[in-house]
């Protein structure tokens, strides 16, 4: 017999059962328990904080949903680029010890994701997207656009937008 807990009133099953979670989702869990009980505060408050995210990110809009692992990425890596700006901005404003906690919690978050491209790899699928765009007749630095909608589906989490868009403007240029 399975006991329901007290919810005032509305029998919910207990929540060890991870039946709609997504597979990085639940990831995320294990090794927030994991840290709890190694007692790491660093990952323990990242995660957190990550998983904090990810939930309002399922409960905006008109209704709940679970995230794809896709969409959890998409968080996570928003999360991480949180932390790079902010550790640059406590570098600069000489706070080096907090600089230090968020690129630390930065690169923890990178641990989820999939691996960035490297520079050269960008370029290989910029230079593509760029030959592309001119066959379709978009030239110069208006063709900015043209190349990006062409290059931002392929390296869609594998590098950061701004990345691109210099290694874009970097070969229309050029």
């Amino acid at each position: 017999m399975r006991r329901e807990r007290k919810t005032g009133g509305r029998a919910r099953p207990p929540t060890c059962h991870n039946h709609g979670m997504t597979t990085l989702k639940s990831k995320l869990k294990e090794d927030l328990h994991t840290a709890m009980k190694a007692r790491d505060e660093l990952t323990s408050s990242t995660l957190r904080l990550t998983l904090t995210a990810i939930t309002k990110e399922e409960v905006s809009g008109t209704s709940a949903r679970e995230l794809s692992d896709d969409e959890v990425q998409k968080v996570i890596a928003k999360e991480a680029k949180k932390r790079r700006e902010a550790a640059e901005a406590f570098a600069q404003g000489g706070r080096t010890e907090q600089a230090e906690r968020e690129k630390a919690e930065g690169e923890l978050l990178d641990g989820y994701l999939p691996k960035q491209l490297t520079d050269d790899e960008l370029n290989v699928i910029v230079a593509s997207a760029v030959e592309e765009a001119k066959a379709a007749g978009a030239e110069g630095p208006r063709a900015m656009g043209a190349v990006m909608k062409i290059v931002n589906p392929k390296v869609a989490g594998l590098a950061e937008g701004g990345r691109v868009a210099a290694a874009v403007k970097k070969l229309l240029a050029g």
